[in-house]
């Protein structure tokens, strides 16, 4: 190439002072750790949360009710994740113009503070069951409102905005009187009842369990395959076609279980009419084996071969078919029936049974049923009438006076393995009626709060009727609580993402009734009296108006003091006829209720616009909040679900402390600044399970730094800016108009994004813009207008009205995601003691600035321009040029149109050169050329002329003005 550019002189002046460089104060580095509590402390002194009240009092509610977390320790990463999301919330809701409040709450009551508190006796050698319940209480009241001081800071220090002053606990007075009250709505309108039946117990704990404090880990439990021998034949049997005399009078029904010690508590063998069974033959086993050759055994088909494999049985052979209803008439005997020392305890027959449950995925095709131990079992027992037993206790113990097992356990006072299950076996085993044993890994149920395995258990226990129709006057959609529930799931309510209504549903379709009773001390109490004579529970609306009142002004232990029950009785009953119950609502009741103490008693929007939690709430919060509202409103306290995953670490495994990899916010914080870890939650797919760990944190900071450039390039750009230069869209160049019609694009993007909850959508098209269509391209190619065009030049005034419109706009979209970052950026232009981003709204776009034909243009000038631009990057690597200011490339494009296009713009002002020439000339061989953009070749010519001193532009004209060592347009700046 040849130029014949020629140098400036040595003496010229120095012109770098009469450039319009831009200016700000806006500090590169972030320093979030340091700055970040400072902007926390000028909110709280400010009173930001009061004035968004205030400001937005006439604007249309919107309502998101936060579900409690547990005041019982600091925050972990799913905390952070779930409070961040709910402040993206929140606060997009109030910039798109709504009324956005946000009342943070607490779960005070229950097991996991009650525990701590017991921990705390025993390490000091008390007997926690000696003291006074009230004074229990209040240690367990002291704890929580420790800790909701611990996690309120910790946050705010996350930059959640919130009525941190005035949240709602469970434990305050009122919220006690208002659960009470909602409880005492389910005994008014009929649905609560005592009953027995099994339901999931802790022995450890010593209490009953619902779904959703349980957790599921593998445990070894014993297996054994158990023979129940035939005593003797119905004549409905002897007269049915498919009887076959004799053939069934010594074949053993076998079942398969693992739980051993739920043997003594049997009372029938099921079978399921629909699988095929068959009477089978051992023909050949060693003489030691349980299962001897000629004995016969009735199987399910798929299942036989594998029971043979487990008995070790060398050879059998199917005999025949079995039919139903052969089953169905079949009586057995107890397996430990005449056991020597059994005292006749289980000397009685066991039926066969029909029952759906039972399937030939594995076992034996036969399910040993026990009615007090398991819920298929209960309710084959109350369709056939079978007995329940009570033979173990609430320390997971047989009955002391149980013949052969008495006081053994299931599971001792640490939730190890106790002494019943060796003991059944062995009884079995000298009965002469194991066929097998052995062990199994599977997924069994733990408390997770002890950590410890439950057992199924029937104990006497309330509970909530969720098919009893209910006479409340809230039958709209639906009479049963069920029929409320599944309505509200299929009809009226969102769901984000959408398999979470499915989710739902099947857990509200197949659920039992909800026990709502524990056997604990720290919570609310079942504020009910039973009839002593006539087990009726007593409905009487003054009687729950004293009750009401007294928690509300003392607090939930009125209850438990002293002269309590003729207190709230009153005159009109003998506090003798009447028994006070004392057992403790399901802390799922508490949170289940916040809807009505924390949005109804508290001038919130109901139903709530929005529930918010992880996909465990499924069966938990979700849950609760459905059956409550449904059986005291008649719907779901909620319009729409939004669930997020649970967070892994970066290689995608569950963290944990023993291997090393769990993130804590406070480290993040600590180290990074809360923006980077809000900046986290924005970027990752909460519907899912999602990643954090260094390396995504470190990526998670480059991508803040290179949004902090824009913001400090733009405030930098627009320093001193007037509304006096502003320029109108009609008169803008292309370039501008197409900023604004990108604006315009993102403008409904970004509002339907924070509308639908896509926080990685809204964030991915802001942070594309900036970083792609601004920095990369629009302020590059407008930095040499900026900084050199006069004052008053169109260019330059369009330029920075639209920057200004930009200002506004982006610092207000990012504003509910980088709460502290925007704060600083806006204070940084518009400075004052009441100033503040989070006070504004997303501005509104006019309608002209959309340009569909000006962007498919711009599309097809950007694509010449990546040809252009990689054309200029191999000269510069090739050290041929220095920048691209040297160039003029010749830019050759065989297809008329896009030709046309490229001749008629501004290809040297986009491509940053001092010119550039369009041309339908065959492009010389070696001119460059990318794969995607066919039909553009571009060749890399030097300028021709002289630098400008003050541009560095290479132009003919420079040495011409009365500045000679400027060119025409910077003369004329300089004029």
């Amino acid at each position: 190439m040849s130029s014949d550019v020629s140098a400036p002189d040595a003496a010229a002046p120095d012109y770098k002072n009469t450039l319009f460089l831009p200016q700000t104060d806006f500090p590169m580095r972030a320093g979030l750790p340091k700055r970040e509590p400072e902007w926390l402390a000028r909110w709280e002194a400010m009173g930001l949360y009061r004035r968004l009240r205030e400001t937005a009092a006439d604007r249309p509610k919107f309502e998101l009710h936060d579900g409690p977390p547990y005041a019982n320790g600091h925050l972990h990463i799913g905390h952070a994740l779930n409070k961040i999301l709910k402040d993206f919330v929140v606060r997009s809701r109030q910039m798109l113009g709504h009324d956005s409040r946000y009342v943070p709450g607490w779960d005070c009551h229950g097991l996991p503070i009650e525990w701590k508190i017991e921990e705390q006796f025993r390490a000091r050698g008390q007997d926690k069951d000696a003291v006074p319940v009230n004074e229990l209480r209040a240690q367990c009241r002291a704890f929580a409102a420790e800790w909701v001081d611990v996690q309120r800071e910790e946050f705010k220090r996350l930059g959640i905005g919130g009525d941190w002053e005035n949240p709602y606990l469970t434990m305050d007075f009122a919220a006690e009187a208002t659960i009470a009250s909602e409880f005492m709505a389910f005994v008014m309108n009929g649905s609560l009842y005592k009953g027995s039946k099994p339901v999931m117990w802790s022995p450890v704990e010593q209490t009953a369990l619902a779904e959703a404090e349980v957790e599921y880990h593998e445990r070894q439990s014993p297996t054994i395959w158990v023979r129940f021998r035939p005593v003797t034949l119905s004549v409905d049997q002897r007269t049915s076609p498919d009887w076959r005399p004799g053939d069934l009078a010594g074949a053993d029904v076998v079942i398969w279980t693992t739980t051993p010690w739920t043997i003594p508590q049997n009372r029938a063998v099921c079978f399921n009419p629909g699988l095929s069974y068959g009477l089978y033959g051992v023909t050949e086993a060693a003489e030691d084996n349980w299962a001897r050759t000629g004995e016969t055994f009735l199987l399910a088909d798929k299942l036989a071969a594998d029971v043979f494999a487990q008995a070790r049985v060398g050879g059998y052979e199917r005999l025949r078919g079995v039919a139903a209803t052969e089953l169905e008439a079949l009586v057995c005997a107890h397996p430990l029936r005449g056991v020597e020392g059994g005292a006749g305890e289980w000397d009685y027959d066991v039926p066969l049974l029909p029952g759906d449950h039972v399937t030939d995925e594995a076992g034996t095709g036969f399910v040993h049923t026990a009615p007090s131990h398991g819920l298929d079992d209960y309710e084959i027992g109350q369709r056939f009438k079978l007995e329940m037993t009570h033979n173990v206790g609430p320390d997971g113990a047989f009955r002391a006076d149980l013949p052969l097992f008495g006081g053994l356990g299931v599971l001792d006072a640490k939730g190890k393995e106790g002494k019943a299950n060796a003991a059944v076996i062995e009884k079995l085993q000298e009965a002469g009626a194991l066929m097998a044993r052995g062990r199994l890994k599977h997924s069994y149920p733990h408390s997770w709060r002890s950590k410890a395995p439950l057992i199924y258990r029937n104990t006497p226990q309330w509970f909530i009727a969720i098919d009893r129709p209910l006479d409340d006057g809230h039958g709209e959609h639906g009479a049963t609580i069920r029929e409320r529930a599944l309505k509200s799931i299929n009809e009226l309510v969102a769901f984000t993402p959408p398999a979470g209504q499915n989710r739902l549903r099947a857990m509200i379709a197949q659920r039992p009734d909800w026990v709502v009773s524990r056997q604990r001390a720290w919570g609310v109490p079942l504020t009910c009296f039973v009839n002593r004579e006539t087990g009726e529970l007593l409905r009487d609306p003054e009687v729950n108006a004293r009750v009401a009142a007294a928690f509300r002004e003392e607090g939930a232990d009125a209850w438990f003091a002293e002269g309590a029950k003729a207190r709230f009785l009153g005159n009109a009953y003998d506090p003798e006829a009447w028994d006070q119950v004392r057992d403790i609502l399901d802390v799922w009741f508490d949170s289940g209720s916040t809807h009505a103490f924390a949005l109804r008693d508290r001038g919130g929007q109901w139903p709530a616009d929005v529930y918010l939690e992880g996909s465990d709430q499924h069966r938990g919060w979700f849950h609760s909040s459905l059956l409550q509202g449904c059986g005291t409103r008649g719907r779901a306290p909620y319009k729409a679900v939004v669930t997020h995953g649970f967070t892994l670490d970066q290689n995608g495994e569950k963290m944990s402390k023993s291997k090393g990899n769990v993130v804590a916010p406070e480290k993040v914080v600590q180290e990074y600044g809360a923006d980077i870890l809000r900046l986290w939650v924005a970027t990752a797919d909460y519907t899912d399970d999602q990643r954090l760990g260094p390396d995504i944190l470190k990526a998670a900071a480059d991508g803040y730094r290179r949004l902090r450039n824009g913001f400090r390039y733009m405030l930098g750009a627009l320093d001193g800016f007037d509304a006096a230069e502003r320029v109108a869209t009609a008169e803008m160049p292309e370039l501008e108009r197409w900023v604004l019609h990108r604006l315009a694009e993102l403008d409904a993007e970004v509002r339907a994004a924070y509308g639908a909850y896509a926080f990685q959508r809204a964030y991915a098209a802001l942070f594309n813009f900036v970083t792609g269509d601004l920095s990369a391209f629009y302020f590059d190619v407008r930095k040499d207008a900026l900084y050199c065009d006069a004052p008053d030049s169109l260019r330059r005034r369009a330029c920075r009205t639209v920057m200004d419109a930009l200002f506004a706009r982006l610092t207000t979209w990012f504003a509910p995601m980088l709460v502290f970052t925007m704060e600083e950026v806006w204070l940084s232009r518009f400075p004052g003691e009441d100033a503040s981003v989070h006070l504004e709204t997303f501005p509104e776009t006019p309608a002209d600035w959309r340009d569909d034909a000006l962007a498919a243009r711009m599309a097809q000038l950007r694509r010449v321009r990546r040809v252009g631009l990689g054309a200029l990057e191999v000269e510069r690597r090739e050290k041929r040029i220095g920048a691209a200011l040297e160039a003029a490339p010749v830019i050759h494009v065989a297809d008329a149109a896009l030709r046309e296009t490229a001749a008629s713009a501004d290809m040297a002002e986009l491509l940053i050169a001092s010119g550039a020439t369009v041309t339908d000339a065959p492009a010389p061989a070696g001119a460059f050329t990318l794969p995607e953009v066919p039909g553009v070749a571009v060749v890399a010519a030097l300028a021709e002329g002289a630098k400008c001193a003050r541009c560095w532009r290479v132009l003919r004209d420079v040495g011409r003005h009365a500045h000679p060592e400027t060119c025409e347009r910077c003369d004329a700046a300089l004029a």
